[in-house]
């Protein structure tokens, strides 16, 4: 197995995988998801598809990149002998690199939002907010500054390396995102009328429990995660061969089910406080958040401008150490692949995702040049990686783990080489093949079939 530069500690390995999949689908979808199909019902549903189907393709992707101990696209290749199931990897790699691209362009948005809260222009009707919001995803200017701005940062942090970039810097920002997350709950639960959105988030009501419902569920625990974007099989590659890939796939699942609680518990309180329906779909942080915050602590206006402005930083926060994790799939990829330094292969990455951003931020409105099939182009590559490539590399490395690749070889990853040798871990190790032969493809083809409906 070829020696490469790994993360530092165990510590650094939690931290950095965590960061890949707490993002904005923690802190933005999973609050709106769980608003629109039912509160409590939706959260023990969710929570239960990240034990079955989560835990288990998050493990998959370990294997596939601790034993590769390479980029995405060679780990598969590797594993797969060199047979057609390496395009699996490249699938990845793909799939990684234009998320990025229009990944950025959101996390831009948050950064124009703090600067909008720092000086004081987050206050206003709700028709304000609208406007406000129309009016910076269509500039053609400051969105596109602010997405070169937020990859040209993921770029600083990538360049140093692993253990010099992604894991002192995940080490910063992860205990940050979190305090910032515990004051922003503290406040908003401190509300009048705050209960009614706590009940709404722990009091189940099973009525709503429905077909629906119960799909959301399961396609937010397999986005959350960051699954099949290339992160955690690239992150992997990084791991040492004594990290126990099951606990530390355990202890990412709870991180980032414990962030999309807490993130549930910061908006829907406050949501409830002032009377706003917290099925507000995407558009629930940028217009109807801020209009929240300015009415909820409108009594005292200097608590509300600090709740606002901390919010943006824990989202901004948030969507970096996402952005960071996507970069780098596509940095190895070029760095292994052409054999670039790590600086030159950060800055390919960095110049073309920016490029793309910049392309899919002046479709949402700065031109109709960019709009395709009524669709704008930001929107396609939001549908087709996260709609296509996503379920596809997903439902391909579970039947390639399950099917193709030697189950020696998988018992080997699993259990750390024989290390791990008591009952428990024979056990487990038969639970998780089980589930990633027969339970995760399944759900991840019900999901699949149930976006474009033919699955009701």
């Amino acid at each position: 197995m070829t020696e490469r530069t790994g993360f530092g500690s165990k510590l650094g390995v939690i931290l950095a995988t965590a960061g890949s999949a707490v993002g904005l689908g923690n802190v933005w979808r999973f609050p709106y998801m769980a608003g629109e199909n039912g509160g409590a019902v939706f959260i023990i549903i969710y929570l239960a598809c990240v034990l079955l189907l989560g835990i288990p393709c998050m493990i998959s992707e370990f294997i596939v990149g601790r034993h590769g101990q390479s980029n995405t696209a060679r780990a598969y290749s590797k594993l797969s002998g060199g047979s057609p199931w390496k395009l699996v990897g490249y699938m990845g790699v793909l799939t990684g690199f234009l998320i990025t691209g229009y990944y950025a362009v959101v996390t831009g948005w948050c950064l124009q939002y703090i600067w909008a809260s720092f000086i004081g222009q987050l206050q206003g009707t709700p028709d304000y907010f609208k406007t406000y919001f129309a009016e910076l995803s269509s500039d053609p200017v400051r969105p596109v500054l602010w997405t070169f701005v937020m990859l040209g940062i993921a770029y600083l942090i990538i360049e140093h390396g692993v253990r010099d970039g992604i894991e002192k810097a995940s080490k910063m920002m992860m205990p940050t995102l979190f305090i910032l997350l515990l004051i922003i709950v503290v406040a908003s639960c401190m509300l009048p009328n705050a209960g009614k959105g706590i009940e709404f988030l722990f009091k189940p009501d099973m009525s709503k429990m429905t077909g629906d419902v119960f799909l959301s569920a399961l396609g937010q625990s397999f986005y959350s995660l960051s699954i099949a974007m290339g992160c955690l099989c690239t992150y992997a590659s990084y791991f040492s061969r004594y990290t126990n890939i099951t606990t530390s796939a355990t202890q990412i699942a709870i991180i980032d089910s414990v962030v999309a609680i807490l993130a549930g518990l910061m908006i829907f309180p406050a949501a409830f406080s002032v009377g706003v329906n917290p099925d507000s779909g995407p558009s629930l942080i940028f217009i109807t958040l801020p209009n929240v915050f300015s009415q909820a602590f409108g009594a005292i206006p200097i608590v509300g401008y600090f709740v606002s402005l901390l919010f943006f930083v824990l989202l901004s926060l948030a969507g970096l150490t996402s952005l960071m994790s996507l970069h780098e799939v596509s940095t190895a990829f070029f760095q292994e692949e052409f054999t670039l330094s790590r600086k030159k292969a950060a800055l390919i990455v960095t110049i073309s995702t920016a490029i793309i951003g910049a392309f899919c931020s002046l479709s949402l409105g700065a031109t109709d040049t960019l709009v395709f099939g009524g669709k704008a182009l930001f929107d396609w590559f939001d549908f087709i990686t996260g709609q296509i490539f996503l379920p596809v590399v997903g439902f391909l490395t579970c039947v390639f783990i399950g099917w193709f690749v030697p189950h020696k070889v998988v018992r080997e990853e699993f259990t750390n080489w024989g290390t791990l040798r008591s009952e428990w871990y024979a056990r487990l190790f038969h639970i998780y093949l089980f589930l990633v032969k027969y339970i995760c493809p399944m759900a991840i083809l019900f999901i699949f079939l149930h976006q474009f409906g033919l699955l009701e």
